[in-house]
């Protein structure tokens, strides 16, 4: 099999009066979701636990078995096995990369040399360290069966004497702004992952661009916009729908399962947003309640950032003054059923404590 070399941008001859029953349904609820999160007083804070999800959810795909819950219950202190910490350190990267490249995009552009450090940042000390990380590769690669030659791969990305040519034009593309942003966002991630610039890493950079893309488009007021539950869940028409371009040049196939996916996910993130709001909102009320503090809101946020947390941590990321008080707080809570026991203390090893509601939101769960 050759190379792939891929189309140049923007795609030609796309069938917008196939597409744009999806466009303007994608560009409206990403709109309504966007108009959610501009209300969110906190999003950082608040949403924190759905960025976990993101990136839990994103590496998933690539194969990496690590759950929400422990993620944040290793960040807890929690122990697991040496290869279960490689999947929780590659979720942890992710999100890493992703929270370092927003705090960037508010003084720089989107361009090649930001995806090199994004790359650089999610593959440290993890599985793939020794594949170049934040380097575009220098051989050719391939995508197949284990073990198979060039010659059996399911696909060949361009050949490294092209590629930073290739990069380039994606590049120039980042700064074009074409007929519509939600099609641009679909063509973005497709000829990144069709490019195939990295060893290793190259779908999670791909999905990572997705809310960074948005966000410097100014199509998101924060890039806190994740598609990878969807892509998840369509998992093989993902992959079969990329390669369709390579093969056919079906860029509308393509756009077209882009478009529903922002739709869906669009809807499923609202949900998931309002739903928390209604949490923040109930909580305010019933730990003062329970408390009777002048720190209810402190403790509150606290548990809304780190919802699986170490008592000893606590008293430092509330912001309340005294240890003595956090303590009781936290036993408040506990009596109230608010927060629940993870892993008892011993000697000299703290308790950790869990907030069952919010994972259960974040999740996707229903049941507290």
């Amino acid at each position: 099999m050759e190379p792939f070399v891929p189309h140049p941008l923007p795609p030609e001859n796309l069938d917008y009066g196939r597409l744009i029953g999806l466009v303007g349904r994608a560009n409206a609820e990403l709109a309504r979701y966007d108009g959610l999160l501009q209300g969110v007083v906190n999003p950082a804070v608040l949403l924190s636990p759905l960025t976990t999800q993101e990136a839990v959810l994103s590496s998933k795909i690539e194969g990496t078995q690590a759950t929400l819950d422990e993620v944040l219950e290793h960040e807890a202190g929690q122990s697991f096995s040496p290869e279960k910490d490689q999947d929780i350190r590659e979720v942890v990267n992710y999100r890493t990369a992703l929270l370092t490249a927003t705090a960037e995009l508010a003084h720089r552009q989107l361009s090649l040399s930001l995806v090199k450090e994004m790359h650089q940042m999610l593959m440290d000390s993890v599985r793939g360290a020794n594949k170049e990380p934040g380097s575009f590769r220098l051989d050719q690669n391939w995508i197949g069966r284990p073990g198979c030659t060039m010659a059996e791969a399911t696909f060949v990305p361009p050949s490294p004497l092209q590629l930073l040519d290739h990069l380039e034009a994606w590049e120039r593309y980042l700064a074009f702004d074409d007929v519509d942003r939600m099609v641009q966002t679909a063509v973005v991630h497709a000829q990144f992952e069709l490019i195939h610039p990295f060893k290793d890493g190259n779908g999670r950079i791909g999905r990572l661009l997705i809310p960074l893309f948005l966000y410097s488009k100014k199509a998101l007021s924060r890039p806190m916009f994740y598609l990878s539950g969807y892509l998840e869940t369509h998992r093989d028409e993902y992959y079969t729908r990329l390669r369709a371009i390579s093969q056919e040049g079906d860029w509308d196939g393509w756009i077209g399962f882009f478009l529903e996916a922002v739709i869906a996910q669009a809807l499923d993130n609202a949900e998931k947003v309002r739903n928390i709001l209604a949490l923040y909102e109930g909580m305010k009320v019933q730990v003062a309640k329970v408390t009777h503090s002048q720190y209810a809101i402190a403790a509150l946020d606290a548990i809304f950032d780190r919802p699986v947390f170490r008592t000893s941590d606590f008293a430092a990321r509330s912001g309340i003054p005294t240890r003595q008080t956090a303590m009781l707080i936290l036993r408040q809570l506990q009596q109230s059923g608010i927060l629940k026991t993870l892993q008892e203390a011993s000697g000299q090893r703290p308790a950790t404590l869990i907030f069952p509601a919010l994972m259960n939101l974040a999740e996707g769960r229903r049941v507290v």
